[in-house]
């Protein structure tokens, strides 16, 4: 009887665990990756790709981590001088790409990258744009740089992207000081940023007119945020951001809103106590999505193109932790469906859909490859 009664007390322990487990993280992610896509791998050998942006003759202009921006076309290589000095430690490094909305006008691109100019030995995360002559920087611009410095190498950020307005949003990560930055909107970190393509500073910015306030300052209380993209049909800025362990996040960022860290999280920290007993509170937003367990969610995009109808309108979002491409089906701003798409691969550090319809991501140690339905 006492070893019935003791099955019993383990089974229906186990059970709560899973309830919870699926509680925490809102939705299960489907394990079947059984799919119509295949994969053809456009760019190989790769370390560390990334950022990527597609040029108006099709093709690929991608950072390396190490500092090099390279661009791929009709399957060579070349590497474009003109950057400016990066400082690579740690998560840091050349970052995130993105190009103006009138690229083909203008011909600018932007960059996020670690520099070390500036206050204080170390680096920050700076915002700049130049463009592209004969595999060359030009009219470099620094636009934007956090500051202080610091020889930290987490938390950088840091993703670039346009509005349907104009406006260049970018994120800084908290840099490992999540008690002081934050929640402090005088100083860099913890934040997603707005400026003009040209670097001034919006005069309807939240905290354009806060005494003290770092005025580029569009949304706080961000941990790592290391996912930006635009919804295609509201027209929102759609974030997500490394938590602790657990709690990693999707927000949509709306104007001067709080999103809680470190205050509040669905996560612990990595040694498995707890730095916070809370998950909600007042003036503090929540999460559209989290995930528990964390997946080190980088890069993500909405599909709009009818080359993947099963997947049109979701989002997808890379996992460095668990090395798959995972799919978000939304129904008003709610994941109700999670898919791992091509599960045992390498660490996805980018998506992004092309001009001509197709998916791309990239993976560490190994390159840019394209999905591709299956005839």
């Amino acid at each position: 009887m006492k070893k019935v009664a003791t099955s019993l007390l383990v089974i229906l322990t186990s059970i709560c665990f899973t309830c919870a487990q699926q509680q925490d993280s809102k939705v299960k992610a489907d394990e079947n990756t059984d799919i119509n896509y295949t994969l053809e791998v456009v760019i190989p050998d790769l370390d560390n790709p990334w950022g990527m942006v597609f040029l108006p003759d099709e093709s690929i202009l991608f950072t390396e981590k190490s500092g090099q921006l390279i661009h791929y076309k009709d399957g060579k290589k070349t590497i474009i001088e003109g950057l400016p000095e990066i400082y690579v430690r740690g998560q840091g490094g050349l970052l995130d790409i993105e190009l103006h909305p009138n690229y083909k006008e203008n011909g600018w691109l932007y960059l996020s990258f670690s520099s070390p100019e500036g206050e204080g030995e170390g680096g920050n995360t700076a915002i700049m744009r130049a463009k592209l002559q004969a595999n060359k920087l030009v009219n470099k611009e620094l636009l934007y740089k956090a500051a202080p410095n610091t020889k930290k190498g987490q938390h950088w950020g840091s993703r670039l992207e346009f509005d349907n307005e104009g406006y260049l949003y970018f994120s800084i990560g908290d840099r490992g000081q999540r008690d002081e930055n934050p929640q402090d909107i005088t100083l860099d970190g913890g934040k997603i940023y707005r400026i003009h393509d040209d670097g001034r500073i919006p005069e309807d910015n939240p905290f354009a007119n806060t005494q003290n306030a770092k005025t580029a300052i569009y949304s706080y209380g961000h941990r790592n945020p290391q996912g930006l993209t635009l919804h295609p049909q509201t027209g929102e800025i759609w974030e997500h951001e490394h938590g602790p362990k657990g709690g990693d996040e999707i927000n949509i960022i709306n104007k001067g809103k709080n999103y809680g860290w470190p205050v509040i999280s669905y996560g612990v920290n990595y040694s498995g106590t707890t730095f916070t007993d809370i998950t909600e509170k007042k003036g503090m937003e929540q999460p559209v999505f989290y995930w528990v367990p964390s997946i080190a969610p980088c890069g993500m995009t909405f599909v709009t193109s009818d080359k993947y109808p099963e997947w049109k309108g979701n989002l997808l979002v890379g996992s460095l932790k668990f090395k798959y491409l995972e799919r978000l089906v939304l129904k008003n701003n709610k994941v109700i469906k999670r898919e791992k798409l091509f599960v045992n691969n390498n660490d996805v550090r980018n998506v992004r859909q092309a001009p001509d319809g197709y998916l791309y991501f990239s993976m560490e140690g190994k390159g840019i490859v394209k999905i591709v339905p299956k005839k």
